[in-house]
């Protein structure tokens, strides 16, 4: 059964390694940045759509709950994905492309991150979201496949995944978010 799966294995260890070896400075300044927005007692703001927004909700319960070390002090995390009331009641009432930007000017403070997720970087709510992230003088990183779509302009960090496959840049996203909670639950 396994090697019924070869490719897409030999597919997503190419993703990451390209990924490392070339943006490896650009995570580490990412990494850096958060962990610093941290110590001066801001939060992270992360949020996606479909897959994406399991993947928020999940890192951030790892930087709440702990990663590898549960003695370890909470980190400050809130997944914009998890609130099904405001999401339900922005989308009715401003429409879907607001939900995630109306929680940023609500819960965003300046020195705050935010971060968004979208393989194909032109989801309108994410890009919306970003434009408000930048008005409110938060730090912005996009997590997105390769070349980023419509988010490079609007992020401090670009974390985009060599990739145009959706599965692909969802795994990567994930392992990516693993290391992101490791390095910061470290520092």
């Amino acid at each position: 059964m396994a090697e019924g799966y070869d490719r897409d294995i030999t597919e997503l260890s190419g993703v990451l390694r390209t990924f490392f070896g070339t943006r490896h400075a650009i995570l580490a300044a990412a990494i850096e940045t958060m962990a610093a927005s941290i110590r001066a007692g801001g939060k992270i703001l992360i949020f996606g759509n479909g897959g994406s927004a399991a993947e928020a909700q999940h890192f951030a319960a790892e930087l709440v709950n702990g990663f590898l070390e549960r003695s370890k002090p909470a980190l400050p995390a809130i997944a914009l994905t998890a609130d099904t009331s405001a999401l339900t009641a922005i989308g009715n009432d401003r429409g879907f492309d607001q939900v995630f930007s109306r929680q940023i000017e609500a819960l965003g403070r300046p020195g705050d991150v935010a971060i968004g997720l979208t393989a194909s970087g032109r989801s309108q709510d994410i890009v919306r979201a970003m434009k408000s992230a930048r008005a409110g003088r938060l730090t912005t990183i996009g997590l997105t496949g390769a070349g980023g779509g419509d988010i490079p302009p609007l992020v401090d960090y670009l974390l985009d995944v060599p990739s145009c496959s959706t599965p692909r840049i969802q795994e990567a996203h994930l392992f990516l978010l693993h290391v992101l909670a490791e390095e910061l639950e470290k520092r």
